[in-house]
């Protein structure tokens, strides 16, 4: 198993010392129901005791990057190693157990962390655990930290110094919603959060609010018509764009017609929808709306579900024929990340590793591990593996992580 360096005690203790704060103040109630992807349907652990602080904090050495390359190449210098762990976004639980997390971004280049479960600490706590992961990656390019605050039952940071975002059905009736998401983008910059894997894009047609489950059913939806999902969709990440953090559409090419949620089933399969059809729309409106103005690039977000009509075989986030969509019909060059493939049901079968080798031989650029980040170890081995022995290959995973990087400016 590829490794990196080994953690250094100062930057352990640092860590130690702010987890520990954290978890005084985190709740690990979740919401009477499971929370949709990408975040777990399980709801979070409880929080554990939280132990005695160190007395004295010290300063983590600052790590060394890489010679710059007079090329400007953003890779220059970078192991095979680093590259694969920028492909990678595995879980921070909020409560519960972190080591895994905390070995994975110390000592296998893990590039990005997503906050997940139900957190009821302030601004300034998790603030600390964001910084203390900073801290912690060895890496030439800042840790990434993500979260899912879409509204409603979508909303991990619940704290002090974070609002009480109402769901997207809810959203679309508010005056000045684009002011309104700058306001919540603030929020999520003040804690340390990068990227928001929010707002949802998904056209749900009416005859199917309710028993579409895993968008309808929880209200994550901007409307039923494709002009009240593309108005409210935009509005809410132009206003996170404004505040500096990067918005996420998903969950291409649309989960509105489905009525079972991949995180919980396995064969959960769109028999409609086409490489031309209005859902697929909705992302090409959006783009064109998110992408004129000043602000980080948002990202678009692939969902496991399985489209008959484009690919019959292979969940969308594994197959060529989907990602391809983003990348022609959208003429999207920017970051490509999967929904949760670590413990999803519609993806159990196939191994971890052989799932992030099929996302990224696809097209994508970031696996998301942010139910089970346990999953990341055999995905990261899989990823070298086949890097190292396939060219063609191992050119997809350069223009990957130098995208995911070059999303940090």
């Amino acid at each position: 198993m590829a490794r990196g360096g080994p953690r250094t005690a100062a930057t352990a203790a640092v860590l130690g010392l702010t987890l520990t704060l954290l978890t005084a103040c985190v709740g690990g109630a979740s919401p009477a129901t499971p929370s949709p992807s990408p975040t777990s349907t399980s709801p979070p652990p409880p929080s554990p005791s939280p132990s005695p602080s160190p007395t004295t904090t010290p300063v983590p050495p600052s790590p060394t990057p890489p010679s710059a390359s007079p090329t400007g190449d953003p890779l220059a210098g970078w192991t095979l190693e680093q590259k694969v762990g920028q492909l990678v976004m595995v879980g921070l639980p909020v409560a519960g157990s972190r080591d895994v997390t905390e070995r994975l971004v110390a000592d296998r280049h893990v590039g990005g962390v997503f906050l997940s479960g139900r957190s009821h600490a302030d601004t300034a706590h998790v603030r600390a655990l964001a910084d203390a992961y900073r801290a912690l990656s060895p890496d030439p390019v800042p840790l990434l930290v993500a979260t899912d605050q879409e509204g409603g039952s979508v909303r991990v940071l619940q704290g002090p110094g974070f609002s009480d975002i109402p769901p997207a059905t809810a959203q679309v009736t508010l005056p000045g919603l684009e002011a309104q998401a700058t306001t919540w983008g603030r929020e999520l910059a003040a804690a340390g959060v990068d990227v928001d894997l929010a707002p949802v894009a998904d056209l749900v047609p009416p005859d199917l609010a309710d028993a579409n489950a895993p968008i309808g059913h929880f209200e994550r939806n901007y409307g039923f018509t494709a002009p009240d999902v593309v108005a409210g969709a935009s509005a809410f990440a132009q206003g996170l764009r404004a505040a500096g953090v990067i918005p996420t559409l998903k969950h291409f090419p649309g989960l509105g017609r489905v009525t079972a949620n991949t995180d919980t089933t396995a064969g959960v399969t769109d028999s409609v929808t086409t490489s031309h059809d209005a859902s697929v729309g909705v992302f090409v409106d959006l783009l064109a709306r998110t992408s004129a103005s000043a602000g980080p690039r948002p990202w678009v977000m692939v969902s496991t579900a399985i489209y008959a009509q484009i690919d019959p075989a292979l969940p969308a986030a594994f197959s060529p024929a989907v990602v391809s969509l983003v990348r022609e019909r959208l003429g999207f060059d920017g970051v490509v990340v999967t929904d949760d493939v670590s413990a999803a049901r519609q993806v159990q079968a196939w191994s971890p590793g052989e799932r992030a080798v099929a996302a990224v031989d696809a097209g994508c650029d970031l696996v998301l591990a942010s139910a089970d980040p346990s999953a990341a170890d055999a995905m990261l081995d899989a990823l070298v593996d086949r890097a190292r022995s396939d060219p063609a290959f191992a050119a997809k995973v350069d223009a990957a992580a130098a995208r995911v990087a070059a999303a940090r400016g």
